[in-house]
């Protein structure tokens, strides 16, 4: 570990070195840099999004894993306003796969963002195409390219989706949002997996959620809270809830999520892998019906200075059944901890920083799941790299 941790801060040195020769610069995009033509148009702004780290895995029961280097998150966006009334966003990962055949939407997982935003009225705006689901939660809003480590409600949330979303702006610091998307990508087979023969595909696949946004004391009080319904069979729905708080007090920005869902057809698949699990011949095989999962995250930033910033998370989760599966019984059957900080250097105004954190996580079963083969293990992580929304034009 001492190696390690000396290896990654030789690596991580010159980085900090070299950019401190550019503290406080402005931060002009590429093709300003190349031409020296300053843009005037905000009808267009392209985007290259990256997240890219080395990184040193442990895990219990096997020791050190192994180091790699790996590019996280690489997407590219465009986004503006054509006129007064008419915006639009497009946003793609260009480290997914790009193949849309079988899709439902006909549009390939990788992208992320591909719609029109249209101001109705100075209040009243509608934004449609694919799109982010309007969920709570302030995880959940952040920048991708910004997280080092989900939470397992994130992780393992099908969030792209295609629809509508009708925005209503009812202060200046409050929004409203009903939106209606397709409740998933591809097929019901693809998304479900393996099922009782008595569930089958809906013909109405649809998310409906209510979303408020809002702030108060001049953006010291922050609020992102939600309620999802999604009919996932002609029996079978998801309940979401999600409820996020922050706070902004001088240099300390802290937020707390508070995240549950209801799935009657387990769609995080976690609940899934634990059932299926038998060290014996009573195995089942199938999705697991009525999963349900609970999510408390709280991160905590500290802007020591305008060019430092250390920070926090914590994260409590667990995962069970709300009603029996044949021979599994309900209840709780992991609860995980997750537990992260870390160092973020911004040696200029723009987003650019270099980061090296610290990353554990702890995943206890209960004795339902032991019974299944299931054995208590945590891992830890160490991961040091950069992160920068580049301005491209």
């Amino acid at each position: 570990m001492k190696r390690l941790l000396l290896i990654l801060s030789i690596i991580i040195a010159p980085f900090f070195l070299k950019a401190q020769q550019n503290i406080y610069t402005n931060d002009p995009t590429l093709l300003e840099e190349i031409t020296g033509l300053i843009k005037k148009s905000d009808k267009f702004n392209l985007y290259l999004n990256m997240h890219s780290s080395l990184n040193g895995k442990w895990i219990e029961h096997h020791g050190f894993d192994n180091v790699y280097f790996k590019m996280d998150q690489l997407r590219i966006e465009a986004r503006g306003n054509i006129n007064d009334w008419i915006y639009y966003r497009w946003r793609q990962r260009l480290n997914r796969n790009n193949d849309g055949s079988g899709a439902l939407d006909n549009l390939p997982k990788s992208i992320d963002y591909a719609a029109v935003g249209f101001r109705v009225t100075p209040k009243f705006s509608i934004f449609a195409g694919k799109q982010c689901a309007a969920y709570g939660g302030f995880e959940f809003d952040l920048n991708p390219i910004d997280i080092y480590e989900y939470s397992d409600m994130v992780e393992y949330m099908d969030n792209f989706l295609t629809g509508v979303n009708f925005i209503y702006n009812f202060t200046p610091t409050q929004e409203l949002c009903l939106q209606i998307l397709d409740s998933r990508n591809y097929s019901f087979k693809a998304t479900y997996g393996n099922l009782p023969s008595y569930i089958n595909d809906t013909k109405c696949p649809l998310l409906y959620t209510l979303n408020w946004n809002g702030s108060f004391l001049e953006e010291m009080l922050k609020f992102r809270w939600s309620a999802s319904l999604m009919q996932q069979s002609r029996s079978q729905n998801m309940a979401y809830f999600a409820a996020g708080n922050e706070i902004n007090i001088d240099k300390v920005n802290a937020f707390i999520d508070v995240m549950y869902a209801r799935q009657g057809l387990d769609r995080k698949g976690i609940m899934t892998e634990i059932i299926n699990q038998d060290p014996g011949t009573n195995r089942i095989d199938y999705t697991a019906l009525g999963a349900d999962y609970l999510s408390l995250v709280m991160k905590v930033n500290y802007r020591i200075e305008p060019r430092i910033n250390l920070f926090v998370k914590a994260m409590y989760e667990t995962a069970g059944l709300y009603k029996n599966n044949m021979s599994r019984e309900k209840g709780r059957y992991r609860t995980s901890l997750g537990y992260i900080g870390g160092i973020e250097y911004y040696p200029m105004k723009s987003n650019l920083h270099f980061f090296l954190a610290f990353i554990g996580r702890t995943y206890d079963f209960s004795h339902k799941a032991r019974r299944l083969g299931w054995e208590d293990y945590n891992t830890q992580q160490i991961t040091t790299g950069f992160i920068y929304q580049l301005p491209m034009f």
